[in-house]
């Protein structure tokens, strides 16, 4: 289910001359009754409301005053999220002859046309208060209150992100919210400028269009209105014509692949910096350490620790908390059952509270082996909002591959990867180039049959591969380098670089040689390390001296200490190893 909550306003949405009809609340039952919350948002005090409309037990909350006070109609505790209106304000207003004054708990509201006296009087005592009108009423509140700022405070009580969210509306006033929800109506009644900014225009009125707006939840929890929820929209890049090529942060799902160097970073980062932006909530596996330095997010477990599902879901329970789940300190064989029991954990955490919005699985291949098929284990037809990034969709599980919709190919061997694709999803893979230029990817979308080539939107940080991670940090056992000797009687575990090269200066000729010359050092760069550029050269230097154990020592550390043991301002500014 997309959208857990239903925000309305009272007056003039689902209230007619300040009544609702039964009709009406019949409606807001049966919402209520499929499993949603309802929130009702209102320019009235709650005393008032309350005069008015005697099933407020139907809502989940109620956010009065404009946003100002938080009212919980099953234990009758309210909150309050502003101060109390100044006396000395509330006095002055009268003393200048405005009229039906009336004061709550932060609100002070009158009418127009009192709107410039208020606006001068606010002027005059030098006082930090906004004005905001609704329909002809004049609405002083402490600055920064709204109904967005109250609704948010309501969402958060109840669990629930603004982005699982419908807010309906008629007026001035409801714009904050509506903006702030995933999704928009507006009832017929409503005034211009709010039907021209919203997602649906509902063609009756009052309460009739709200019930019009539950009927289409009920039935497809608003999959019809796709469409018009683009705003939404997380951009991937542009076609080469200028087209903007965007994924929908609910539906999307895809398998990023590529060669190395192919820039499978420059997608995965871009559509998290994107997602961030936008406040979606995202969980990420990352089974090599990739992501701890992430803007945003919460890294669980680390090199000598692992992970626990329990953790994992408490902190992505709430709408949010963003979540690197770190798989170092979990061996290879072990990492596919951690990550199925934690899907299934998140599955169900979002068919109850929608987040986290998006699953992006780095290095997928690690926990959805090509070998591993579903047993104990009942995976959905589809996952939305989920992406898994690895070399080639042959090392992934076919029964995995078949939970996405699309392929995302990057680097030197398009059709090859697009034909495993296919091969998975028991379907013909389209015509694609011999080779994808850098900067730019060949989306598929198998589910509707188009594929095109898309130059990627850049970045704003580049995701580097966190040099002194490599340098000074653990990257645990399956990626040490291990130091062995030729008749394997020694057991020396560098578990970074700097320590790589202490122990390579201690070991005798015959130990460093015998991994020298078997090329396992340029090849630990390259699978562990992850630098090709480094590894290359490296690589070189084995063919240049073959038989050598000084010479290629020292040459070795030279070029090591050149890229990871600089300064840290000249190592933030190098260009990023292992870029892929």
């Amino acid at each position: 289910m997309r959208y857990l909550a239903l925000c309305t306003d009272y007056d003039g949405t689902i209230a007619h001359h300040g009544r609702v009809d039964e009709p009406t609340f019949a409606a807001l039952e049966e919402l209520k009754a499929s499993g949603r919350k309802l929130i009702l948002v209102t320019g009235r005090e709650l005393a008032d409301l309350q005069r008015v409309c005697d099933r407020l037990d139907l809502f989940d909350r109620v956010v009065a005053e404009n946003g100002a006070l938080i009212y919980r109609p099953a234990t009758k505790e309210e909150r309050v999220l502003g101060e109390a209106p100044s006396a000395a304000f509330v006095e002055e207003l009268k003393k200048r002859g405005v009229e039906r004054v009336s004061v709550g708990r932060c609100i002070v509201a009158t009418w127009e046309p009192y709107e410039k006296q208020v606006l001068e009087c606010i002027r005059d005592l030098g006082l930090g208060l906004q004005v905001i009108f609704n329909k002809g009423a004049v609405m002083v509140l402490p600055s920064g209150i709204n109904k967005a700022s109250g609704l948010e405070a309501a969402l958060k009580e109840l669990n629930i992100s603004a982005h699982n969210s419908v807010a309906v509306g008629d007026a001035e006033n409801d714009h904050a919210m509506m903006s702030l929800c995933e999704c928009s109506a507006a009832v017929a009644n409503a005034l211009p400028a709010v039907r021209e900014t919203c997602d649906i225009e509902l063609q009756r009125d009052h309460g009739a269009g709200v019930t019009e707006l539950i009927r289409e939840l009920l039935a497809n929890d608003l999959a019809d209105r796709a469409a018009r929820l683009q705003r939404h929209d997380i951009l991937l890049g542009k076609t080469t014509d200028d087209d903007l090529v965007t994924l929908s942060p609910y539906s999307a799902s895809a398998l990023v692949v590529g060669t190395s160097g192919g820039g499978k970073s420059t997608v995965a980062t871009g559509l998290i910096e994107r997602l961030r932006e936008k406040g979606y909530g995202f969980c990420i596996i990352d089974p090599e350490g990739d992501y701890d330095a992430l803007e945003g997010a919460t890294v669980l477990g680390s090199p000598g620790r692992a992970p626990s599902v329990e953790e994992c879901a408490q902190l992505l329970a709430k709408p949010g908390g963003n979540a690197v789940i770190n798989l170092l300190g979990l061996k290879l064989a072990d990492r596919p059952g951690f990550f199925l029991s934690l899907l299934t954990r998140l599955l169900d955490l979002r068919a109850k509270s929608g987040h986290p919005h998006w699953l992006i699985v780095d290095e997928a291949h690690h926990v959805l082996p090509a070998d591993w098929e579903p047993t104990d284990i009942i995976l959905p037809k589809a996952i939305r909002g989920f992406f898994m990034i690895s070399v080639s969709p042959r090392l992934i599980s076919p029964a995995a591959v078949k939970l996405v919709d699309s392929l995302i190919v990057l680097g030197d061997k398009p059709r090859e990867m697009l034909g495993e694709f296919a091969k998975a999803k028991e379907m013909a893979a389209p015509a694609a180039p011999e080779k994808v230029p850098q900067g730019e990817a060949f989306l598929w979308n198998a589910a509707a049959q188009e594929a095109r080539a898309v130059v990627l939107e850049p970045t704003k940080t580049d995701r580097r591969r966190h040099l002194r991670k490599y340098a000074e940090g653990s990257l645990g056992d399956d990626r040490a380098f291990w130091f062995r000797g030729p008749e394997n009687k020694l057991k020396l575990r560098a578990q970074n670089l700097i320590t790589f090269l202490d122990l390579a200066d201690g070991v005798d000729e015959g130990t460093w040689l015998h991994h020298w010359q078997r090329g396992e050092i340029s090849g630990w760069l390259r699978r562990c390390v992850k630098d090709e550029e480094l590894a290359d050269t490296v690589e070189a230097v084995e063919r240049e001296e073959h038989a050598d154990a000084a010479a290629s020592r020292s040459r070795v550390r030279e070029l090591i200490e050149a890229k990871y043991t600089a300064p840290a301002d000249a190592a933030d500014n190098s260009k990023p190893s292992g870029t892929r």
